[in-house]
């Protein structure tokens, strides 16, 4: 059994370096949306994206994408490139519905 650790820390030394470090960052910041989301769907008891679920999307892909560019990994690049597209579109819709309800007068309901 020690031969098996002595050998997977071996394996595990030669394997991280700094683009590993950032592309193991990048897919943590990606996954916690979804824990993010779920715990705010249990509080409010059902189900609903948290504005906060776009900007750890956003994080997380762009620098899962920038792994995937190092590595020259086509999948990935296309896969993160586009979401990374969605997660941009999502969040200017989030501003423009804030700057519009700022722009209402007081007391008024939005159409």
């Amino acid at each position: 059994m020690e031969t098996f650790f002595a050998s997977f820390a071996a394996w595990l030394h030669t394997q991280l370096n700094l683009w590993v470090a950032i592309g193991l960052f990048g897919q943590s910041l990606f996954m916690m949306r979804f824990i993010v989301q779920w715990i705010h769907s249990e509080r409010v008891k059902q189900s609903v994206i948290p504005e906060v679920f776009w900007y750890l999307s956003l994080g997380g892909g762009l620098i899962v994408l920038a792994y995937a560019i190092h590595k020259q990994d086509l999948v990935f690049i296309l896969s993160q490139g586009l979401g990374s597209l969605i997660y941009i579109r999502n969040i200017q819709l989030i501003w423009r519905e804030k700057r519009h309800k700022k722009a209402l007068p007081a007391g008024s309901a939005a159409p």
